[in-house]
């Protein structure tokens, strides 16, 4: 079975005053180190990296337009949500997994929309996420997620 191979390591991400960057208003935060999927059996061989991101260099600019990997702002859940299904429940790292897809639209067209939303509910369903909980996030996503597609 699939499973990660890491910890999730994340910084909040700042403006050199030490404010948070927002985007929507939720805090983004960046991953320190690489989080690494392993498709298939153990030992497969088979990964997909998201990369840690240093934003040493980056300007405030430059961090206010920021759509890269190693950046995230964990699940996506509408407010009225959220008591229910936190931003940092135990989806986090397949959200962020999931964010990484969006980015890239499909690791460069290597996946499709709809792949990479099975991908999340299957890293869910391997982080031991409810079946509710799951199909709730994994409709919420096939509904709404398209505008986020690529970007």
């Amino acid at each position: 079975m699939s499973r990660f191979t890491d910890h999730l390591g994340l910084v909040l991400l700042e403006y050199s005053s030490g404010r948070p960057v927002l985007r929507g208003g939720r805090v983004l935060w960046r991953l320190s180190s690489p989080l690494t999927w392993e498709v298939g059996e153990l030992g497969s061989g088979v990964l997909i990296i998201v990369p840690s991101f240093d934003p040493i260099g980056w300007t405030d600019e430059a961090l206010r337009t920021i759509r890269f990997a190693g950046v995230t702002d964990l699940a996506s859940i509408p407010p009225l949500a959220r008591g229910l299904l936190p931003p940092d429940g135990p989806w986090a790292k397949a959200a962020v997994l999931h964010d990484q897809g969006y980015i890239s639209a499909g690791w460069d067209g290597a996946m499709s929309r709809k792949e990479v939303d099975d991908l999340l509910n299957e890293a869910m369903k391997a982080l031991g996420v409810p079946a509710l909980k799951r199909a709730l996030i994994y409709r919420a996503v096939r509904l709404f997620g398209a505008s986020r597609w690529g970007t």
